[in-house]
């Protein structure tokens, strides 16, 4: 059984409920069983549990924290008992989303009072789709009637929805879905996302790369919108033509192992099919096994930076202190890209084998010979 456990995310009045609707019509017919995991706070809120009925605002997130973890953990139960191949664990939102309402004290006391800590609890999600609040871009539709739980102004959700997204900055697979369309194209535009994530038919990501001047460390530290993420990167023995990879990805000693193939279309190298998936630790030190000798394992920082509602990966090598390389993944291949202004691109390097993460590999390991 394939169990894909997805968040959807977002600020207020972001059409999360209509998703769900879209989702289950969408997902159905292409043969999964959609299981939907109801928003936590909304449930407990309208209960009469709140962060004002409870003693504190802390008091109250200990709470959810924990029921929101026991809701999903009941719902992956029942879905190893069901006679089907493929389940799609929808969740209205995630432990992460609970970072927006605590500070930073009252988040580590919440993550220790369920024995867990941030990279696990963060990637358990295997993807999370933000949908930005309508009170961003299409303030006509921002509305408090539909959720008897929201009660924010126009500027309050704006800010909720920047919390949201900052909250998440980190995983792997975030995707956000923003107000530049009608409404009807921005859940298009999720059901896109979500299919080609998803892999079917064909998982093509489209990704361009950018060499960039050395970033400012302390600006992206202390960026609110950005999160530093540790990886080792080791590369497999593969067929001709195929990457293989597996990658330790956290922070703080806390690790998720993945193992990825990547096979490339077309001579521009600008797409390719690529297919992840998480691995426990036995199976990544069995894989190591097979490393490719002729290549050293990467050690790098990235930096996960969200700006203008996009995603960057900014990657900082400790082999280079003049430049850095920043990815970005694309919907469309004409998108356009919005770079920070704290950013100085030197030039885009999409296809240069000479940048590729496994041909520095093999540079390393040159040059460790020749030494």
């Amino acid at each position: 059984m394939e169990i894909t456990k997805i968040v959807i995310t977002g600020g207020p009045c972001a059409g999360k409920t209509t998703a769900m609707s879209w989702i289950q019509h969408h997902f159905t017919r292409m043969g999964y069983t959609v299981l939907f995991i109801p928003e936590t706070a909304t449930e407990l809120i309208t209960g009469g549990v709140a962060p004002w009925t409870c003693g504190s605002n802390l008091d109250y997130q200990k709470c959810q924290v924990r029921l929101q973890l026991d809701k999903e953990a009941v719902f992956e139960q029942a879905a190893r008992t069901m006679n089907t191949e493929k389940v799609l664990l929808i969740c209205d939102r995630g432990f992460m989303d609970n970072r927006a309402y605590m500070n930073d004290e009252e988040f580590a006391e919440a993550v220790a009072s369920v024995n867990g800590n941030v990279v696990s609890l963060r990637d358990s999600y295997d993807a999370v789709f933000h949908l930005v609040t309508a009170a961003k871009g299409a303030k006509e539709f921002y509305t408090t009637d539909n959720n008897a739980a929201r009660t924010e102004t126009i500027e309050e959700a704006c800010a909720m929805d920047d919390k949201l997204i900052a909250a998440w900055s980190g995983h792997p697979h975030l995707r956000i879905i923003d107000n530049s369309t009608s409404f009807d194209e921005k859940l298009k535009r999720l059901m896109n996302e979500m299919i080609a994530f998803l892999g079917i038919e064909n998982p093509i990501e489209t990704e361009k790369k950018f060499l960039i001047r050395y970033p400012d460390i302390h600006w992206l530290e202390n960026n609110p919108f950005c999160h530093k993420i540790d990886i080792i990167q080791t590369y497999l023995k593969a067929p001709e033509g195929e990457e293989r990879r597996i990658r330790q990805r956290g922070e703080n000693g806390h690790y998720i192992c993945y193992v990825t193939t990547k096979k490339p279309i077309g001579e521009d190298g600008l797409k390719r099919i690529e297919t992840e998936q998480r691995i426990n630790e036995n199976e990544y030190l069995r894989l190591m096994s097979t490393a490719d000798e002729t290549r050293m394992p990467i050690h790098k920082t990235r930096y996960c930076l969200i700006y203008e509602q996009q995603y960057f990966e900014i990657d900082v090598y400790p082999f280079w202190k003049d430049r850095a390389i920043l990815e970005i993944e694309l919907s469309q291949d004409d998108q356009k890209i919005t770079f920070p202004p704290e950013i100085q691109v030197l030039r885009e390097i999409t296809g240069e084998k000479a940048y590729k993460n496994a041909a520095l590999a093999e540079m390393l390991m040159k040059r460790e010979k020749g030494n």
